[in-house]
């Protein structure tokens, strides 16, 4: 097995290849919820994300005091798979620069992503990322530092494709309530649940744009969340929609049930990851060049896809066969 080329190797040697991350974005402010989501974390497996909240999380004036908790919680053993982001303040807070330098010199080096929120454009995000990245070398960080734009203003929507394309950028997030209350009543608050804010057209038009500008510049777009906290058949359901019809690879949970419907909504037709192992197998016994598969032609191309499939279905839990795991994942 060890003279058989990676697909990594094969299929995506000269360019960055798309990320492959938990579809599922859990959010919590405070101590006690980000302890608890860090606990159940653990006993789920890496199959989700935690977003600390510096933001909505901390109370006006005792911000210091939140980011430094989340700098204490996260670089504590209760962190054990360094799978926790921390969504800051936005451009216009005074508080954003503070919250990076209270947690890049503690974190830095563990800190899974930073989320950036409400942006106005493209310009206010740049800046941010090179403050980020100055004192990423400040603290000797050698890392690059995935980055998440929340896109949920006119202007960040205006100049999505030019976020989409900054240095650092992994993630596009839609925050929906604050798109809507952008709009100044002009679309209806029961948009901000299904199936309006499927069909509304505005909402439509802004859940597809952004989508395309993600997934052009290799980003992935994450869905707003649910608002219905205690129905995770609703959850499923946004969450199927979402990727089915729109395309989005990740969605935010506000409440721990949402958390396995969002993960069981995205995961990968299983018939689909029985075609990729297979496909993938044939392809790396052949060293990458065309084969025939269930009297179908497939070559790097197809490969490709099928190599993404594989990978977002071993994030989500999806259990693989060993002769998979042992030439892919080991």
């Amino acid at each position: 097995m060890n003279s058989l080329v990676h697909p990594n190797q094969a299929l995506f040697d000269a360019e960055k290849p798309f990320p492959i991350i938990p579809s599922c974005e859990h959010f919590a402010g405070s101590e006690k919820l980000i302890r608890k989501a860090l606990e159940m974390q653990q006993k789920m497996g890496p199959v989700f994300d935690i977003t600390c909240d510096c933001e909505d999380g901390a109370q006006a004036g005792k911000e210091q005091e939140h980011a430094e908790m989340i700098a204490e919680v996260l670089d504590s053993e209760a962190n054990t798979l360094n799978m926790a982001g921390v969504r800051i303040h936005d451009y216009s807070h005074a508080h954003w620069r503070q919250d990076i330098d209270i947690l890049m010199p503690k974190i830095g080096g563990k800190i899974a992503y930073f989320t950036l929120p409400k942006t106005t454009c493209a310009a206010h995000i740049q800046e941010m990322v090179d403050y980020i990245k100055s004192k990423a070398q400040q603290f000797d960080i050698k890392r690059e530092i995935p980055i998440h734009v929340l896109i949920e203003t006119h202007g960040a929507l205006r100049e999505v494709w030019e976020i989409a394309a900054i240095d650092w950028v992994q993630v596009l997030d839609f925050g929906m309530m604050d798109f809507v209350s952008g709009h100044n009543g002009a679309i209806p608050a029961a948009c901000m649940r299904s199936p309006g804010q499927f069909d509304h057209p505005l909402l439509f038009r802004a859940k597809t744009e952004m989508v395309a500008a993600a997934l052009a510049h290799g980003v992935v777009p994450a869905h707003n969340v649910t608002l219905d906290l205690k129905n995770p058949e609703q959850t499923q359901s946004d969450a199927s929609r979402a990727r089915s019809e729109f395309g989005f690879l990740r969605m935010w949970s506000i409440y721990p049930t949402q958390i396995q419907a969002i993960v069981d909504a995205m995961k990968p037709d299983y018939s689909e990851v029985t075609d990729a192992v297979n496909i993938l197998v044939a392809a790396q016994d052949n060293q990458w060049g065309p084969i025939q598969y269930d009297g179908e032609l497939h070559d790097r191309a197809t490969y490709r896809y099928y190599w993404q499939l594989l990978q977002r279905a071993n994030v989500t839990g999806i259990d693989l066969p060993t002769e998979a795991k042992q030439r892919f994942f080991s």
